[in-house]
């Protein structure tokens, strides 16, 4: 259908200048393309006032978030997306982290697993649509925000239409946007929304909105090849870049909301005036002509170093969170609508920006370890469900809040949602949102038999439980047969299946609900029904109280199960693929197969007789199958022939049967350590002559001027990412007596400092400051005309996020600001001042950014030198190591403050494929109240996937995904262990922890092989 190509949209962007006057740096002017033309483009993807159609298809776009450069694992893209599909969701929004993707200037490497080929395919084969948002910022909580660190030697403004920045972000774009343009919907790929930059809504001293900038990021898209509609992100409902601004040719307006914030410290706290009232006010003010759209909203927390921990985060994000404040986004007739997050995954390698630990948990409905136990999950799935069998919410439109129109008690507040000749949506919450209590109420509804008192049998009433919000409905359309005239309780979903209908509708526990319809009384009610059902004026009205055990009801064609909500979170709708494409039949209620029971389903399929299901099973249970097509008579679950029964229904009922195994776990208090000292640098006669050297005199860093006579900033040097290692000569006078020091490194960072192989002392950071000023005292009298070395280990943290455009916060600069040599006697010195530190030395990460590992990325290694010889990597020369005796585990430690690395062999054999077992490793706290305070970065086969730090917390334990780790086969753990005090520090305890085997139906995991240990010729 696709009516143009890549070359035309390319032609298009290049054609007569515009009115903004721009030029990309080849001189050529940029076209804002005309209505007309943009049209041309493509008509697959559309849109209009309410929604977004797909392929002529009205439909409600049910997203969230996932990025796949936090999971680097490309086979585990699909069980996820897997996970996402199963709660109803048919879209996922994901960024590109560019500092991944290009560490040196003009170098772009989307390879090995930073590869987005396995992403694109997976999303494909799980029957998931794409919203790709690439930035060239994308904040995301990661280092830089996204920006590559070389970003900081840039001299004009980021996020700008300076000349350096836009030409800076131009081979970027061209090459990810290009990769994504392979990948759109028109190529028979996923993708159908494109979002250019991301939250570009503040400007400090700098032009704003600024519409150049906006539109040059739009055109690099549309010259690389994208077609699909330009979505928006404001940082909240302002407005900015909406359509018809001004300001950049943007097709659809959408923007973030994170009403209860970041901070999980209170996670029951809902704080009075954070559930938003006006949201569809000011869309319709905003952006009239387009679908309201939340591109990120609050779908959890991220989490400090020094925080809460990431179950109060779950705790403060929680099922009642989704419930009331999803549903009132639903009451402001959003109809693009995105969770952020929806599995955060993990900050491996250094990916992640200071503000926050290693793991990106978030307390997203899906865990960091891809578990789902998470009530929150089973919460989203209801409401996925039923959007998805709901096209007429669509074309409604959001009416005035009330707590007096639409029920008879005004601690109810009801929002309408109406149209012309389709039904209506009611959504009820409490008028203080945050209510703990239990409330009765009555409904009075507009339907098309007039105004309507609900319930109406007898004198029941409805009840509200805390935090609760439900969505009740008018005039309801359960497919071409049938449509109820009212009900209380939520829908689940409907499906047709030959010449009947089933619907399911679901309660809150111990509720009394009501639904009435045109026709006849029910034919049939299950032996256990509490149903009660009464005919009037021509309606038939039917009341129920949930109960955990199922009730259902036949109505001529259409069968009417009634469950409690516990009970619904067991239902499953996986889609039929059709013509052999995962997206099924429709956008919108697509054909499908309901299953009752298991810890997860991932898809059905058919092949001639046979129903195939692919699941995942935590305990052993029955599963019902519910709708098995026509034609199928044999049950294979996880590719294996399963016996099942007839049930009354006429459901199919198996009884799938779990037996954990058994399976051992290294005890890492018992293997076998190796140890190598990690700070050879402060050793006496240590040769740093091939480091490099720190001779710039001047820097482009317009955040930190310089202080000092050449600069220590890490990224001048091309060391963007982890611990950075100075090393300072200068020729003693004697009377030097204290070494003033101003470091930066981040939240939370910490440094230490040696002269000459004595240790000064260190910056521990209990508060988690991101710089500090010390003061460190050089004992004993220094020896006049005596050469000495400081050597100062700094941790880098990540780069800062540079979200408020024209700060250019993401230039504050990691390493040394200021120093001072202090002296007793000013004048000791013959020239009058204080004693000069030169030379100075650097490093980083080997190599810097043309870093040695190309096949992790830019970003895993820092500087210390373990890293800079490649220890890390799978079997290390152990022969430099010293192994097995005192000392030698991380458990033993250090007895005096330093850096030591320690390695071991695992090996491990896990059950193969059949069960999904996660794995962690984690720290032990000590109970030694005097335990000195202690940092350990954890590598795992060569990856980075932990930074610990013993006294901020909260992270102590980090989880390694298998693919990552060899669950049948050889891996390599590395722990250093930095020790800030005197008197050295130990780990405690260190265990490899396992989560509850899941029997699965997921695709085989494939290890990712990253290169093994060989000497660096150019390591130092």
């Amino acid at each position: 259908m696709m009516k143009s190509s890549a070359a035309l949209c390319a032609a298009l962007a290049l054609a007569a200048a515009n009115a903004l006057g721009l030029s990309d740096p080849g001189g050529r002017p940029y076209q804002i393309i005309s209505e007309p033309e943009k049209r041309a483009l493509q008509d697959i993807v559309t849109w209009d006032e309410h929604s977004l159609f797909i392929r002529g298809e009205r439909a409600m776009m049910f997203s969230g978030e996932y990025h796949p450069f936090r999971q680097p694992v490309p086979s585990l893209h699909l069980d996820v997306l897997h996970k996402i599909k199963a709660m109803g969701f048919n879209m996922v929004s994901f960024y590109v982290d560019w500092a991944l993707l290009e560490g040196k200037r003009g170098e772009f490497r989307a390879e090995d697993i930073h590869d987005l080929e396995p992403f694109f395919e997976a999303a494909k084969q799980a029957g998931i649509y794409l919203l790709a948002r690439p930035g060239p910022y994308i904040n995301a909580e990661v280092s830089g925000g996204g920006f590559p660190g070389w970003l900081q030697r840039n001299t004009g403004v980021l996020r700008t239409d300076s000349g350096d920045f836009l030409g800076s972000t131009d081979n970027y774009m061209a090459r990810v946007c290009g990769i994504i343009a392979k990948h759109q919907i028109t190529n028979g790929g996923p993708v159908v929304l494109f979002q250019p930059e991301n939250e570009y809504s503040y400007g400090y001293k700098i032009p704003f909105p600024n519409g150049k900038y906006m539109q040059y990021v739009i055109d690099q898209a549309r010259r690389a090849g994208i077609v699909m509609p330009m979505i928006n992100n404001d940082v909240g409902p302002y407005g900015y870049y909406a359509p018809g601004s001004g300001t950049g040719q943007m097709d659809i307006y959408g923007h973030d909301n994170y009403p209860l914030g970041f901070d999980c410290d209170k996670p029951s706290d809902w704080p009075a005036g954070k559930l938003p009232t006006d949201l569809h006010q000011r869309h319709v003010k905003q952006s009239p002509t387009t679908p309201y759209a939340i591109i990120e909203f609050q779908g959890g927390s991220y989490d400090p170093w020094g925080g809460s921990g990431v179950d109060q985060c779950a705790a403060l994000v929680n099922h009642e969170f989704a419930r009331v404040f999803n549903k009132n986004n639903l009451a402001a007739g959003v109809t693009i609508f995105s969770q952020y997050m929806v599995y955060g995954g993990t900050n491996w390698g250094n990916l992640g920006h200071p503000g926050g630990y290693t793991s990106y948990d978030y307390g997203a409905a899906i865990k960091e370890n891809r578990v789902i136990d998470r009530e929150k999950y089973s919460e989203l799935k209801l409401q996925g469900e039923f959007l998805k069998v709901s096209p007429n919410y669509l074309l409604t439109v959001p009416g005035d809040l009330s707590t007096t129109s639409y029920s008879d008690n005004a601690a109810i507040a009801i929002t309408p949602l109406t149209a012309d000749k389709t039904g209506g949506f009611f959504v009820s919450r409490h008028a203080d949102y945050s209510s703990t209590d239990s409330v009765s109420y009555k409904l009075k509804l507009p339907t098309s038999a007039g105004v309507v008192t609900i319930p109406q049998i007898g004198n029941s009433t409805l009840t509200l439980g805390r935090r609760d919000s439900k969505v009740h409905v008018t005039d309801y359309v359960v497919g071409p047969d049938h449509k109820l005239l009212y009900s209380s309780c939520e829908i689940l979903t409907w499906k047709k299946f030959g010449n009947k209908t089933l619907l399911i509708m679901y309660g809150g526990p111990n509720e009394t609900h009501e639904f009435a319809y045109d026709g006849i009384p029910p034919s049939s009610q299950s032996d256990a029904s509490s149903v009660t059902v009464r005919v009037s004026g021509g309606k038939t009205l039917v009341q129920w109280h949930t109960a955990p055990q199922r009730q259902s009801v036949n109505i001529g064609s259409l069968t009417v199960y009634l469950i409690d909500r516990n009970a619904a979170y067991d239902y499953w709708v996986p889609v039929l693929p059709a013509n052999g494409s995962a997206y099924g039949s429709s956008v919108m209620n697509p054909e499908a197969v309901i299953i009752n029971g298991g810890y997860l389903v991932r898809s059905v399929s058919v092949d001639g007789a046979t129903l195939n299901v692919k699941a995942d099973f935590n305990k052993t249970t029955e599963m019902e199958v519910i709708g098995a097509p026509s034609g199928t008579s044999e049950l294979r679950v996880n590719s294996k022939v399963t016996q099942y029964t007839n049930n009354s229904l006429g459901n199919w009922v198996a009884k799938i049967t779990v037996n954990a195994p058994s399976f051992p776990i290294p005890d890492l208090d018992h293997v076998e350590w190796h140890k190598i000292d990690s700070l050879p640098e402060i050793q006496p006669g240590y040769d740093d002559s091939h480091w490099p050297t720190a001779d710039h005199t001047s820097s482009n860093n317009t955040v930190e001027p310089l202080k000092t006579p050449v600069s220590l900033y890490g990224s001048d040097y091309g060391f963007n990412t982890g611990t950075l290692v100075f090393r300072g000569h200068f020729a003693a006078s004697g009377a030097e007596t204290q070494l003033k020091l101003t470091t930066k490194g981040g939240s939370a960072y910490s440094y230490a400092v040696w002269l000459n192989g004595t240790f000064l002392g260190s910056y521990r950071n209990d508060e988690a400051s991101d710089y500090n000023d010390g003061a460190f005292s050089l004992g004993a009298s220094l020896i006049a005309g005596t050469s000495y070395v400081l050597t100062i280990v700094v941790d880098n943290m990540g780069l800062n996020e540079d979200l408020n455009s024209g700060t250019d916060d993401m230039k504050s600069p990691r390493g040394i600001l200021n120093y001072e040599l202090v002296s007793s006697d000013s004048n000791s010195n013959s020239s009058g001042a204080t004693t000069k530190i030169s030379p100075w030395k650097i490093t980083g990460n080997l190599g810097g950014e043309s870093y040695s590992d190309r096949f992790r990325g830019p970003l895993n290694e820092g500087g210390l030198f373990f890293e800079r010889q490649g220890y890390h990597y799978p079997y290390p020369p152990l022969d430099k190591f010293s192994s097995n005796g005192q000392g030698s585990r991380p458990m033993d430690g250090l007895d005096r403050p330093g850096l030591a690395f320690y390695t071991t062999l695992v090996t491990l054999n896990l059950p193969a494929d059949e069960y999904d077992i996660p794995l962690s490793i984690a720290f032990g706290k000590s109970d030694d109240a005097n335990a000195k305070a202690y940092r350990a970065i954890l590598y795992v086969n060569g990856f980075q996937f932990g930074k610990y730090a013993s006294n901020i917390g909260p992270q102590t334990e980090f989880p390694v995904p298998e693919g990552i780790l060899n669950h049948r086969g050889d891996n390599w753990i590395g722990v250093a262990v930095w020790a800030l005090e005197e008197g050295g520090a130990k780990v405690p305890i260190l265990k490899i922890k396992a989560s509850t085997p899941v029997l699965t139906g997921r695709e085989t995991v494939h290890l990712v092989r990253g290169p093994k240990y060989t000497t660096r010729e150019s390591a130092y």
